[in-house]
């Protein structure tokens, strides 16, 4: 069934726009906080907002199912999946499915990349028996390189296999869809809508919304309906039931109705980009412009190797750590924010999320050689 799409506003071109490379909450589309500006006090000719409207009314329900049809058909997500729109952030996931699959003296292997897998597979202890399996090598020089699956150890038998393809903070990003002997699980919070993946492939994939999606407060989760029969439910909370939040379409309370919204505003301005397929290839152009800029010469470096460079998330370091406040301050006054690396890495870090353009990775290139011209 197709669902009529919101046409967003024009976009207003501005003479000196401020871009945003924060990891997350992230930036979100001009066009789309535009259209959330005009919408705010009136809804559809309402008088009301919508986040004042009730959830079950009808406008509401019509807005839910189109953002739900739009999504699907950007992943090409067939009807063997659920999608859910769910509270919590990716972090209730990293409970909500050990305490779903851990079961029976279930087991479960987490192929551990950076911090945010290993935050899953420190969470998933506390439910069950799961092995933890480094990916991640690091050198003398803090330089950070990832290994192949044949390299490492894997657990026979497990009830799911747990990944993170894109690590955010470390700026690591691991190609291949990894082989499960149990349920694949995928964290796609922060490369989701911005490749082109199978959702064949993977049993189970949770999102959270502040990077690609729209603003934190809402996780999307895509979950073969199978896996629902070797879930226990027995014991959990009935708004932590995939299969019953399934029957009741993501509402069994109140779900996070502005950023539900929002996510469907993001859907509309994604296909009229050209969907997925365009941010691919959109994400491949803005990080080859920014890693041609850092590997020019030693002013600036990339700890990654290049094999296992991230597109969304790109960490870099300066060749003097004493010009990393300047940096930062420099870059404000250019309006290039939101530059500055996680604290467990330090330098700096530039997010090039979909709603990123190619002219701010353009302009940040621009900034980091004229620094270099100053400073180098």
């Amino acid at each position: 069934m197709k669902h009529r799409r919101m046409m967003l506003t024009k976009e207003v071109q501005v003479s000196n726009p401020t871009y945003n490379f924060c990891a997350g909450p992230a930036a979100l589309p001009r066009q789309v906080l535009e259209k959330a500006q005009v919408e705010l006090l009136d809804w559809q000719g309402l008088g009301v907002s919508v986040m004042e409207i009730s959830h079950r009314s009808a406008e509401y329900q019509a807005m839910a199912d189109a953002a739900e049809a739009n999504f699907r058909e950007l992943l090409n997500i067939g009807d063997e999946h659920a999608v859910l729109f769910l509270h919590g952030g990716a972090t209730l996931q990293f409970s909500n499915i050990p305490m779903s699959l851990l079961h029976s003296g279930n087991q479960a292997e987490y192929l551990c990349n950076g911090i945010w897998s290993n935050k899953a597979a420190k969470e998933a202890t506390r439910f069950g028996d799961i092995k933890a399996i480094n990916m991640m090598e690091i050198d003398a020089d803090g330089n950070r390189s990832l290994l192949e699956l044949d390299k490492v150890e894997r657990l026979h038998g497990a009830a799911y296999t747990h990944y993170t393809p894109n690590e955010t903070i470390e700026g690591l990003w691991y190609r291949n869809i990894p082989s499960s002997e149990g349920a694949l699980v995928a964290d796609l919070s922060s490369c989701i809508l911005s490749e082109q993946v199978d959702i064949a492939d993977f049993d189970f994939i949770y999102a959270g919304a502040q990077k690609n999606i729209g603003p934190a407060g809402l996780t999307i989760v895509i979950v073969k309906r199978e896996m629902f029969s070797r879930m226990q439910f027995e014991n959990a909370p009935s708004v932590f039931n995939y299969e019953a939040q399934a029957k009741n379409g993501s509402m069994i309370n109140t779900p996070a109705t502005y950023s539900w919204y929002l996510a469907g505003l993001v859907f509309d301005w994604l296909i009229e980009q050209g969907g997925v397929e365009a941010m691919e290839r959109a994400a491949i152009e803005k990080s080859q412009l920014l890693y041609s800029c850092i590997d020019q010469d030693d002013f600036y470096r990339n700890p990654i190797a290049v094999k296992d460079r991230s597109r969304m998330n790109i960490p870099f370091m300066l060749k003097d750590d004493s010009l990393n406040s300047l940096f930062l301050q420099e870059a404000k006054e250019n309006k290039l924010v939101g530059l500055e690396g996680h604290r467990s890495v330090g330098g700096m870090r530039a997010s090039l999320y979909n709603a990123i353009p190619l002219d701010g990775v353009a302009s940040l290139t621009e900034f980091m050689k004229e620094f270099k011209r100053s400073y180098g």
